[in-house]
């Protein structure tokens, strides 16, 4: 997250220096001081992706990079700064490093949770959910960790938390405090290129550990979060800043060694590669990708460094990225970072439609872009830079000699002192009132614990592939009661009655699905006793082909698989393929549709009518987001998860699926193997 540090640091090497590159006195001359030109802009692009990712997650899918551009920004800076007071004084004061970041990162900080919390606790409901350590995880920058331990998810849609964007700033305040420790023992090294392949080999091992520790298809928040698997763009930002303090600017004399002639032919050409990878990850890499995790944000990183050295090095490059509009929206950024998520939850607690509608997604994000932007100035001109340049001590000191001289000043100041007095009444209270979990936690808990009660499944056995039995006249309606054992008959114009139509029983179905399939657990077993459920928060599609051929291998993928899919994201016509290869021609399959204020919803539902309407005579979409839509009462508070009433609706939508499926005329030549698809 962006850290705002200013985009200073040493520059020339002043001439006299011996062959080690160290004055007589062993240490480095001091430097002048300029500005770095590109760093602004720089941030500028994260939190744009950052803001794109959150607030329209359609415009740029992998905006959530942004973060780590932020990460290598900071590690360049912070070190950059350090190593030029050590080469100036031989000492880092920490003291006051320290208290230059108390400065820059806490009033925002404090404003933000304060007023946050008050509109939450006036809005009440599931946004109050963990509260009290949110705020504990804001105040103490520990905020990655409590998630950890809470097995909070960063990528859940169950419970949205007000403020699940300060991780980054916790796992940024913690290198600030740990960073400068280790630094001082790795300038003890003499030779430099060993400072920097220490350095190198730290950002590696976060790397690794970010690795080894994810596991696809499992929630990825534990390796997202950790200061110990997402520190790699910090320390190569830190080595970066290291390496950088070899290499003279490009614009001075001919005299060059390789790395200098390196920088002076390549580095440009090498920045505008990375930003354009950087452009390339931002829409390409996927939260729910195993890619991101297993070397692709390490390559943004990687990316970053490049980028950050030549914009810093290159005067065209870097007065390209400093674009006045850009080097704006930098300078503000950690504001921008600060309010943006907070705003966007307490807009959608208080505002989401019930539908995912693209229309409503968008007036929400457009909404939060607004406010957020308008905060993040005031906050920045009247709070972040006041403080910055005085410190508390002399910015409240000028802050009372301007009340003295103006009424206007006196009555802005009372005003502020009533709005940050309520906002901590109002913040206690929202700790105090707030409840132990979300109503869709309350159901999900609820359908969980059947689950786990719920007898070992005896697999049916797959019967021979033949045809779904038909009625006589596919084209009648009939009625669908949500329990499956009533069945139903049709008759025909002179032919005689049909004979009843049998639906599969539970002992011959298997459930997969995500939170809403596990809150209605209880009536899908209520309605298909023996039926096997496998249900988790927060899974999604992608995850689901991979499930079907362990279960296929292992001989426990039943005849009828039921899937209800895409609550948590969008969804691919690959992976609807996959799954019906692996099911074969034997096997129906139900996808259960999608109903949620998520922008994505319409996508979902259109790929499933899509894919099982005009492909396959085996397969049904369960219509459950037309089937509750005139019922949403019976939904938690986030308009996903049903209770036990929803969950009948959930049941019944089934169960019409599969008498469609039944109720399909049979194919006039049957297929052989290997599978091929017919339409219906």
């Amino acid at each position: 997250m962006p850290s705002g540090t200013t985009a200073r640091a040493s520059g020339r090497n002043a001439a006299g220096r011996n062959a080690s590159g160290r004055n007589a006195a062993g240490r480095n001359p001091s430097r002048p001081i300029r500005h770095l030109a590109g760093l602004d802009g720089l941030r500028g692009l994260a939190v744009a992706a950052v803001l794109a990712y959150h607030l329209f997650p359609d415009l740029l899918p992998g905006g959530f990079i942004g973060v780590d551009v932020f990460f290598v920004i900071s590690g360049f800076l912070i070190t950059t700064l350090l190593v030029g007071e050590w080469a100036q004084s031989g000492r880092i004061n920490l003291r006051r490093f320290w208290q230059r970041r108390v400065r820059r990162l806490v009033p925002a900080l404090i404003t933000a949770v304060l007023l946050c919390c008050s509109a939450a606790w006036i809005i009440g409901g599931d946004v109050l959910v963990g509260i009290g350590r949110q705020v504990l995880g804001a105040a103490t920058f520990s905020s990655n960790w409590l998630s950890i331990g809470a097995h909070a998810s960063y990528f859940g849609t169950t419970s949205i938390e007000l403020f699940r964007n300060v991780w980054s700033l916790a796992v940024e305040e913690q290198f600030y405090l740990l960073w400068p420790l280790l630094l001082l023992a790795v300038l003890l090294i003499r030779n430099v290129r060993m400072r920097i392949a220490v350095v190198a080999l730290l950002a590696i091992a976060s790397g690794v550990a970010m690795f080894l520790l994810y596991q696809p298809g499992v929630d990825a928040t534990r390796v997202y979060f950790g200061s110990d698997t997402h520190s790699f763009g910090l320390a190569l930002g830190a080595a970066l800043a290291l390496i950088a303090r070899q290499v003279r600017p490009l614009d001075l004399d001919a005299g060059e060694d390789r790395l200098q002639a390196f920088a002076r032919v390549w580095l440009p050409t090498l920045g505008c590669l990375s930003l354009v990878a950087l452009a390339g990850a931002a829409w390409y890499l996927h939260d729910e990708s195993a890619a991101t995790y297993r070397g692709g944000l390490f390559a943004v990183s990687v990316f970053t460094a490049v980028l950050v050295w030549a914009g810093t090095r290159s005067r065209w490059l870097g007065t390209a990225l400093d674009w006045a509009p850009l080097r704006a929206a930098g300078v503000r950024s950690y504001g921008i970072y600060l309010w943006h998520w907070p705003v966007l939850v307490l807009l959608q607690a208080r505002f989401v439609p019930a539908s995912g509608s693209p229309g409503s997604a968008w007036i929400i994000g457009t909404a939060a872009l607004a406010i957020t932007l308008t905060v993040a100035w005031a906050s920045y001109r009247f709070l972040e830079q006041p403080i910055r340049r005085h410190g508390f001590r002399r910015a409240a000191a000028l802050a009372i000699h301007r009340m003295r001289d103006s009424s206007r000043a006196r009555h802005v100041a009372m005003v502020g002192a009533v709005v940050l007095g309520l906002s901590a009444a109002g913040t206690v209270a929202a700790v105090v009132s707030a409840p132990s979990a979300t109503s869709a936690q309350y159901l999900i808990e609820r359908g969980q614990r059947a689950v786990d009660q719920a007898p070992a499944p005896v697999t049916a056995p797959v019967p021979p592939a033949a045809p779904p039995t038909a009625s006589p006249n596919p084209s009648s309606k009939s009625a669908v009661s949500p329990n499956p054992s009533e069945s139903t008959a049709s008759t025909d114009a002179g032919a005689g009655p049909a004979q009843p139509k049998q639906l599969p029983t539970g002992d011959q179905i298997v459930a997969l699905g995500d939170s809403v399939m596990l809150a209605s657990a209880p009536e899908l077993q209520a309605a298909f006793p023996g039926i096997s459920i496998d249900a988790k928060v927060s899974r999604q599609m992608y995850a689901a082909p991979g499930i079907l051929q362990e279960w296929a291998a292992a001989g426990t993928l039943r005849p009828v698989i039921v899937i209800g899919l895409g609550t948590n994201g969008p969804i691919s016509p690959d992976t609807l393929a996959a799954l019906q290869q692996i099911a074969g021609p034997e096997r129906q399959i139900v996808f259960i549709n999608v109903q949620a204020p998520r922008d994505w919803t319409a996508r979902v539902n259109a790929e499933l009518w899509s894919f099982a309407n005009s492909r396959f005579r085996t397969m049904a979409v369960a219509d459950w987001h037309h089937a509750i839509a005139g019922h949403l009462d019976l939904l938690a508070e986030d308009n996903i998860h049903p209770g036990s009433a929803g969950g009948k609706v959930y049941v019944a939508a089934i169960v019409a699926a599969l008498h469609e499926i039944a109720d399909a005329p049979p194919p006039r030549h049957y297929l052989p193997q290997p599978f091929a698809p017919q339409p219906r």
